[in-house]
């Protein structure tokens, strides 16, 4: 006989309860009580208590700054002010605040409830997806990344580009967004048809073409000069684009074998970087090649395009040079040829209304600063972006060698980005080898494969990404400091003290904050989301980096000042707990990253 079954709302369930508040971080739930205090206490709707982590711990876990700026507008006394908001801030009984206190002119300091904290930790502990909580607001999200050109191999100026871009996807997929990942990658244009008179030239002499595509770059050489050289080839490069673009099948066929070679080698290399793209992301230059007449067409129709020289451009007032004469934007050239802008107006196009995305970010370099800002003005002025759509120039600086110069060769060329992971495995291969060399070779080139790729990817994304930053091999591989090698190893020390336990512990769960040093911890493990969303909202991934070395650093010193496995009983076990929190969090911060974890080291 079937049970009758119980109404839903009359089974307690903590998790269904207390889950409302924990879909916010720690600062927008602070955020949002005392700007409700704020606006009630000031009169003035919508006041922001701009609350912000406290700097020191004398001035709390918490600080509201938003006091004076709403006391200026109504020419009162700060303090007094603040005064009366956290009077009215302790009356609402709120269990995340312990007691808040005044400072200086009118800031308010605010102390976190240790129970609460625990509370909130033992329900991620249960549900290990509310580190991150997923967001109120879900966007679709246009992540345009990568974009080698597929004329050659990837270098290490592709690098930036791609392992941003794929930290910026992951994080806000992480946070529940649809994201849309798009390679715009270059396989169009003059030099392809350079590239397919010289296949076409080297095929009938030679069938097995894929062998000579191994190197890309080499062949990419091999027809350059042929092209400087001959006048003849020359002139049947320049009429194999012209084929190419109108559709002749033979020329189709070529370019297609070639592509097809190239993108063999990018995604090589994605799969080396653990980098999320694929083949469905692929959005390649010709994607948008029928569309650009009619991009032309839009342009003229709204009276946007002028001719100049014969070519055929969009001046707009609000750019112009050092002398002050007008800057355009160049649509069409005199020979009928497209160029950059045209199909970045397409993909905009594309973006805002076949994809309708609320945000589109670009993660280019920012030597194209000025040519985004163009398309941007352009593709506004002549509606081919939605009024929804946010487009955004994530950009970044330049990787540099040791003398201050793009990161080249001693002879001068430019860096195969295959090579240089190759190095850096190699280079890791050494370090493990003297650090551990009772290790079996396959376990030491396994480790030494996840740390050299992730020391490269860690050096460039803990760097502010608009500066150009010195590529340094001592410092990266280091295994001291704001350093992959570090934060991994950080991971499987806490891994193998996770391992040492006499009894394995059928449930964790925090019970105490007993030492100044647990609550730190506890913390900032939980300011992951705060930090996450930082990143989503600006694009910086080094605000990630640098919150998981501090991560690590709290642990090392709880680690030091509170006795895990040597304490008994039930302080044991909340330690040991909140040791696999902060695996956790590690884990998933460097995942982020696209940085594999490994369990030892």
């Amino acid at each position: 006989m079937l049970q009758q079954s119980v109404p839903f709302l009359m089974v307690y369930n903590p998790l269904l309860f207390t889950l409302p508040k924990l879909m916010e971080t720690l600062k927008q739930t602070l955020n949002n009580l005392v700007s409700t205090c704020l606006t009630e206490v000031s009169g003035i709707a919508d006041c922001n208590a701009n609350v912000i982590t406290a700097s020191r711990p004398e001035f709390g876990d918490y600080q509201a700054n938003g006091v004076m700026s709403i006391a200026k507008q109504l020419k009162t006394n700060p303090r007094q002010l603040a005064t009366q908001v956290a009077e009215l801030l302790e009356t609402q009984g709120d269990a995340l605040i312990d007691h808040v206190d005044i400072a200086g002119p009118g800031f308010i300091n605010i102390h976190l409830s240790s129970q609460a904290l625990i509370e909130r930790a033992d329900l991620i502990l249960n549900e290990n997806s509310l580190l991150i909580p997923a967001t109120l607001e879900a966007q679709t999200i246009v992540v345009d990344y990568s974009s080698p050109n597929l004329a050659k191999e990837m270098h290490v100026g592709h690098l930036r580009g791609t392992i941003i871009g794929d930290c910026l996807a992951r994080v806000l997929e992480r946070q529940g967004h649809r994201v849309l990942r798009q390679n715009h990658v270059g396989d169009w244009g003059t030099q392809f048809g350079m590239l397919i008179a010289y296949m076409r030239e080297v095929k009938t002499e030679n069938e097995d073409l894929p062998t000579q595509l191994a190197d890309l770059e080499s062949f990419y050489r091999a027809a350059k000069q042929r092209f400087d050289d001959d006048s003849a080839f020359a002139e049947i490069a320049r009429a194999s684009v012209v084929k190419l673009q109108s559709g002749d099948a033979d020329h189709r066929a070529v370019w297609e074998q070639f592509i097809e070679e190239s993108l063999l080698h990018c995604h090589a290399v994605y799969e080396r970087l653990n980098v999320t793209l694929s083949r469905k992301d692929l959005k390649a230059e010709s994607f948008y090649n029928n569309e650009l007449e009619g991009i032309v067409s839009k342009l003229d129709s709204t009276g946007l395009l002028t001719v100049s020289d014969g070519a055929r451009c969009v001046f707009l007032e609000e750019f112009t040079g050092k002398d002050g004469t007008p800057l355009p934007v160049i649509i069409q050239k005199s020979d009928g040829g497209y160029l950059y802008a045209t199909t970045d107006l397409a993909a905009v196009k594309y973006r805002s209304f076949d994809l309708k995305a609320d945000r589109s970010l670009y993660v280019v370099d920012a030597r194209q600063s000025l040519h985004f800002q163009q398309v941007f003005a352009v593709a506004k002025a002549a509606g081919f972006s939605s009024g929804s759509i946010s487009l955004e120039h994530i950009a970044y600086g330049t990787m540099m060698g040791s003398d201050g110069r793009p990161f080249k060769t001693r002879s001068g060329d430019t860096i195969k980005l295959v090579d240089l992971l190759d190095e850096s495995v190699r280079r890791a291969f050494d370090l493990v080898s003297q650090k551990n060399p009772s290790l079996e070779e396959s376990a030491r080139q396994l480790i030494a494969d996840k740390v050299g790729i992730a020391a490269v990817k860690y050096a460039d994304l803990s760097k502010n990404r608009t500066s150009d930053y010195i590529f340094d091999w001592s410092t990266m591989l280091s295994f001291e400091g704001n350093t992959a090698p570090y934060l991994m190893y950080a991971y499987a020390r806490i891994k193998s003290i996770l391992r040492k336990q006499s009894v394995i512990l059928e449930k964790y769960e925090i019970t105490s904050l007993s030492e100044q040093e647990e609550r730190n911890l506890l913390i900032k493990i939980l300011q992951l989301a705060e930090v996450i969303e930082m990143v989503a909202n600006d694009g910086y991934p080094n605000l990630l980096c640098n919150y998981l070395y501090e991560l690590a650093g709290s642990f090392m010193r709880f680690y030091e000042s509170c006795p895990i496995l040597k304490a008994e009983g039930p302080l044991r076990d909340s330690r040991l707990s909140l040791a696999a929190l902060t695996a956790d969090t590690l884990h998933q911060g460097l995942d982020l990253l696209g940085i594999e974890t490994l369990e030892q080291m």
